[in-house]
């Protein structure tokens, strides 16, 4: 019979390999993060941002649960600060796109209803528009649309033929779309 020794490493031991590696990273960020920050400015043209992103860079190491050591701990930084540099300038060249889109066509501006409308003043929209359906309409498209029941659980609950409730739902939603598209013209 072999027996197999399973070796655990103490609590304590664990604990000291975190705060060396808690060591080795405030060592180095006292030593390098001017550096790193004259190298975010240099990429980003911008000091409030270059100086969020050497934050996240720290940040992320000691959170890390990789195997940190003065000698890996260089590159690391180099690849945590590449990669949230190339984060940004991806994300700002999606918003210049957008921007770029809304300021090319005014006419999505115009129309857009959120610009038109308050919430209020499209909840009472709604509601006029749920007052001119049939009693039955309303009924399903208020079960459908404010309690987010299906055809199946709203013909069982009003004990319909489950066709009929589709045929009504179909009929309110028409109905509501014509007269919001009405009044919203």
């Amino acid at each position: 019979m072999i027996i197999f020794a399973v070796v655990k490493r103490p609590f304590t031991r664990i604990m000291k390999e975190k705060n060396r590696t808690f060591e080795t990273i405030s060592e180095y960020y006292a030593g390098h993060r001017d550096e790193l920050l004259g190298y975010v400015e240099r990429q980003l043209q911008y000091a409030a941002i270059a100086e969020d992103i050497v934050q996240d860079v720290f940040l992320r190491l000691l959170r890390s649960d990789k195997m940190i050591t003065p000698v890996t701990l260089p590159g690391l930084v180099h690849t945590i600060t590449r990669r949230l540099i190339y984060d940004y300038w991806r994300r700002r060249r999606s918003a210049e796109e957008f921007e770029h889109y809304l300021a090319s066509h005014p006419q999505t501006q115009a129309n857009d209803v959120a610009s038109v409308y308050s919430s209020a003043e499209m909840h009472q929209l709604l509601e006029r528009g749920i007052v001119r359906l049939s009693e039955r309409q309303r009924q399903v498209y208020s079960m459908n649309v404010f309690e987010g029941m299906k055809v199946k659980e709203i013909s069982e609950a009003l004990q319909m033929n489950y066709k009929s409730v589709e045929n009504h739902l179909g009929a309110a939603r028409r109905e509501m779309r014509t007269y919001v598209a009405r009044m919203l013209a």
